[in-house]
């Protein structure tokens, strides 16, 4: 299957995609990901993106299609692929399914995770990292066993907390989610395509949600 995750920052995207990876043998495609991949890859395609991002240009919406075309194409994707950070936009999105349709397959499903604002504040801002073990916790939901000591690797000291998980910057980047995605979304709605799971459950939970969602669009 072809799916696309769509939710906020925080909303478990990543979690939810790696799972999905793991038990489908699906293929992640984060925009991010293969930008990095390509640059250094030294293929056309790759000397292009190393020359924009060099010049320090944004990267174009035909040079990210072609990238996404060039792994529908030569990725081992038995499970299909999860479209990660693209589209973004409605010109992407008939884009995305345009260069679907020219290798002959299609978007099964859009999976949008839905979770309550405040709710995904205080799960953000209360989230920490071991920074040698990179062991993740939580102020109220995953406290270490003893303060300022990782429960994984035993190193005192190492907590860090990323600087923009501050209830201000969580703000300003969901404002930008919801006024970026919003038109995704009534698009998606309107081919009926559009199907939501509540972000905010336990991470089986929503991984059971997902998998109801794909089977209901298989």
């Amino acid at each position: 299957m072809n799916i696309i995750l769509i939710g906020p920052p925080g909303a478990g995207k990543g979690t939810q995609a790696a799972r999905l990876v793991e038990e489908r043998n699906m293929v992640q495609l984060s925009t991010g990901d293969m930008l990095r991949a390509a640059k250094s890859s030294g293929t056309e395609m790759g000397k292009m993106v190393a020359g924009v991002m060099e010049r320090g240009e944004l990267v174009t919406d035909e040079i990210v299609i072609g990238l996404i075309e060039e792994q529908l194409t030569t990725a081992d994707a038995d499970g299909g692929f999860i479209f990660d950070g693209f589209p973004r936009t409605l010109a992407q999105a008939d884009a995305l399914a345009v260069s679907l349709d020219k290798v002959g397959q299609k978007l099964d499903t859009v999976v949008q995770m839905t979770v309550d604002d405040e709710a995904l504040v205080k799960r953000i801002t209360g989230r920490f990292t071991c920074g040698n073990c990179g062991e993740g916790y939580h102020d109220e939901f995953k406290a270490p066993a003893k303060a300022d000591t990782c429960d994984k690797c035993g190193e005192t000291g190492t907590f860090k907390r990323r600087a923009d998980d501050n209830e201000d910057a969580l703000k300003t980047r969901l404002m930008a989610y919801y006024k970026e995605t919003s038109p995704l979304i009534g698009y998606y709605y309107a081919k009926g395509m559009l199907q939501q799971v509540d972000g905010l459950g336990s991470i089986g939970g929503v991984a059971d949600d997902i998998a109801a969602a794909l089977k209901k669009a298989g």
